[in-house]
């Protein structure tokens, strides 16, 4: 914050997370400026969404700086208009989740005809002369407002804030014109470190397709470009090498299963039970400690059918399929019946060649065209079997997993430096926003660009 000049005089808060404020801001209790409420204890029944239904909005539903409507379940019109007279939302209101991603505050900038539950409505579209309801935004938003949730003791596994720790909020207060030109400048300064991430999140999604599109090529045409040709016979496959074999997937796996259909129960200390959200590239990569926990006496009646080891293939099955893990390394846990383990065939395959086509585009398409038509979409272990893949001789894969290590390294490497960026960005924002709104830094004359100014720093 070197570049930004500090207020003449502060003062001791008398609040100790606080610290000094310009001598000019006072502290006030968030109770006497606004009223803050929450939305219904009860949960109405839900109804079919029509024209005469209303979205009972949730916790999970306010996610990115937004209210996400698309899959609120909806209530009756008469259950809706029981709920606002407790806790109607207008324009200019502020929502922020009371369970869950508590902290992430959302500024009503629409007229919501919505019902709420667990979360908490900050009421600053009722007229009051002393208190911007942007500038509260913000400091909903700040790491002092986090400190006093953490204070108040909530969080953690319940990850909770009460309505009374909400009202009873302490913030750093200066009067309503400065609130506005501190908004104001906020508004401007965080647009433009948004906009950095924004391209350095599509720069990431370049790189995943392109890393995509090299793992396909590299296993469906080779490495050699002269190399004589064959149709494959598949649409979606094309030419491959002609020396190389278009085999059912079974041909190169010893065997392929998922456990009993059965959930064990959780224990405090166990065998780590490893679910289609906890999967990662690497086996080695995965939590084991966030990971649900079973019994060793679980571990072994379930995984009688399957046990997975070094060099297999874990592939979910279910919703998210595509998602695969290399097991790189010996270590004792169960895999959901979300996922299936595949055990490659070592004289025609590798497990690490095999992830490698499993990842491709190739595949991708081959299991799309054996997913259940149903609701969810999952592939069978028979028809997993059956799928179709191109094969090249063992020294070829070899030689092209050697090739895809350096080359998918030196994307991850590009993909990691602009996470790291995106990390600096977002923390550079957060200390921004809380030391405007504590008076840390003085933004009274601060000018608004115009908007050919906007325009050329967006895009430089």
């Amino acid at each position: 914050m070197a570049k930004y000049q500090k207020y003449a005089e502060y003062k001791d808060s008398g609040v100790e997370w606080l610290g000094d404020i310009p001598k000019h801001w006072q502290t006030v209790s968030l109770k006497m400026l606004i009223d803050v409420r929450d939305g219904t204890h009860d949960t109405p029944p839900y109804v079919e969404p029509n024209f005469n239904t209303y979205p009972l909005v949730t916790s999970k539903d306010v996610t990115g700086g937004r209210v996400d409507l698309s899959n609120c379940k909806h209530i009756s019109e008469l259950d809706y208009s029981n709920i606002i007279k407790r806790s109607g939302v207008s324009k200019g209101d502020i929502l922020m989740p009371m369970i869950g991603t508590v902290g992430s505050p959302v500024l009503v900038e629409d007229k919501f005809e919505i019902a709420i539950k667990n979360l908490a409505l900050f009421k600053t579209s009722i007229g009051n002369e002393k208190l911007d309801s942007k500038f509260l935004f913000y400091f909903l938003n700040s790491t002092e407002c986090e400190t006093q949730f953490s204070l108040e003791g909530k969080g953690g596994v319940q990850n909770f804030v009460s309505l009374g720790t909400l009202r009873n909020l302490v913030l750093p207060l200066t009067k309503t014109s400065e609130q506005i030109k501190i908004a104001n400048f906020l508004d401007h300064e965080t647009t433009k470190i948004d906009h950095l991430i924004e391209k350095q999140q599509k720069l990431i999604e370049l790189l995943k397709e392109k890393r995509q599109a090299v793992i396909s090529h590299a296993v469906t045409k080779g490495l050699k470009p002269n190399v004589k040709m064959k149709d494959s016979g598949m649409e979606w496959l094309g030419e491959v090498p002609e020396h190389w074999e278009i085999i059912k997937f079974d041909y190169v796996i010893n065997s392929v299963g998922d456990i009993d259909h059965y959930m064990p129960n959780s224990v405090d200390s166990g065998i780590p039970y490893v679910m289609t959200g906890d999967l990662q590239d690497l086996v080695s990569k995965i939590d084991f400690e966030s990971c649900k926990q079973v019994a060793y006496s679980d571990y072994i009646k379930l995984s009688r059918k399957i046990k997975t080891s070094k060099d297999d293939i874990i592939l979910a099955r279910y919703a998210t399929i595509g998602t695969i893990s290399y097991v790189d390394i010996d270590a004792e846990f169960l895999v959901s019946y979300s996922c299936v383990t595949i055990k490659p065939n070592i004289k025609r395959t590798s497990g690490r060649y095999l992830f490698c086509y499993l990842k491709s585009q190739a595949f991708l398409q081959a299991i799309k065209m054996h997913i259940n038509s149903n609701t969810q979409g999952n592939v069978g272990v028979d028809s997993l079997r059956n799928v179709k893949i191109v094969v090249p001789p063992l020294s070829e894969q070899n030689e092209i997993i050697h090739f895809l290590n350096e080359e998918v390294v030196k994307v991850d490497k590009l993909i990691n430096k602009a996470e790291s960026a995106i990390s600096l960005m977002q923390e550079r924002r957060t200390a921004l926003i809380s030391a405007a709104v504590t008076g840390k830094i003085d933004v009274r004359h601060w000018q608004a660009p115009t908007l050919a100014e906007a325009h050329t720093e967006l895009n430089a």
